[in-house]
């Protein structure tokens, strides 16, 4: 009979590898999480407007370079450069929440 492994929840697996909310290492990852989730749902939108990375850059004003390293979370990007992304780009509306 073979056993299942133990499964975590991926807070467990966070804590138990990066610690409790609010040491340094699990601020570090969640920063980084928060990075690789805006390219994430950039390249997402951009795919559900059926648009190429060069055609969002021309929409845009930037260049298709500039899209992919948002994408790839290897550029930081301003905010106003985000919200001309959203709003021109895919025709979208940039929402942002602050949670204390």
């Amino acid at each position: 009979m073979k056993t299942k492994p133990n499964l975590r929840t991926l807070d467990q697996f966070k804590e138990v590898h990066y610690g409790q909310p609010g040491t340094p290492k699990r601020d570090k990852l969640e920063q980084g999480f928060e990075a690789f989730k805006l390219g994430a749902l950039l390249h997402e939108a951009r795919l559900k407007k059926g648009l190429t990375q060069e055609q969002l850059a021309a929409r845009c004003g930037t260049n298709k370079a500039y899209i992919s390293r948002i994408e790839n979370n290897i550029k930081e990007v301003r905010l106003s450069t985000l919200q001309r992304i959203v709003e021109v780009g895919l025709g979208g509306q940039l929402n942002l929440s602050v949670s204390l």
